[in-house]
């Protein structure tokens, strides 16, 4: 467990050095950005393409990248079908989740069997039924 949480702390420091304003951090396990607002993963998404649009955007907003902002190691960079960037983790595209009111909350985690928050070590939702 000492292990994998000091994986996820060396993922969120190589963020923070890379982000800018938009870093991640480790908190309680949770991987979320610099206002402590948690971050999630959509287990429908490709490597390397986001399918959250539309309707689901609403809901789950991506995570997304200033322009400037550079990919390292295991966090990456997606572009969208708007041609805005998102930062992604191992390809996979990040999320906030609109019904999280304050930073802390993961009010989103396990929602349709297909969203998850970024836990040291946890894996990542499984595809169910419902899409968001």
């Amino acid at each position: 467990m000492m292990i994998r949480n000091f994986k996820l702390a060396l993922i969120a420091l190589t963020f923070c050095s890379v982000a800018g304003a938009a870093t991640t951090m480790e908190k309680d396990g949770v991987l979320r950005d610099e206002s402590g607002r948690t971050l999630y993963l959509f287990a429908k998404d490709e490597a390397g393409k986001s399918n959250c649009v539309e309707a689901c955007l609403a809901k789950w907003p991506a995570f997304v990248a200033k322009t400037d902002a550079k990919p390292s190691g295991d966090l990456t960079l997606v572009t969208r079908n708007d041609g805005s960037k998102q930062w992604a983790l191992k390809g996979k595209p990040l999320y906030y989740f609109a019904g999280d009111a304050k930073a802390g909350d993961i009010n989103g985690d396990g929602m349709g069997g297909v969203w998850a928050v970024i836990r040291s070590g946890a894996p990542a939702a499984k595809t169910g039924a419902s899409t968001y």
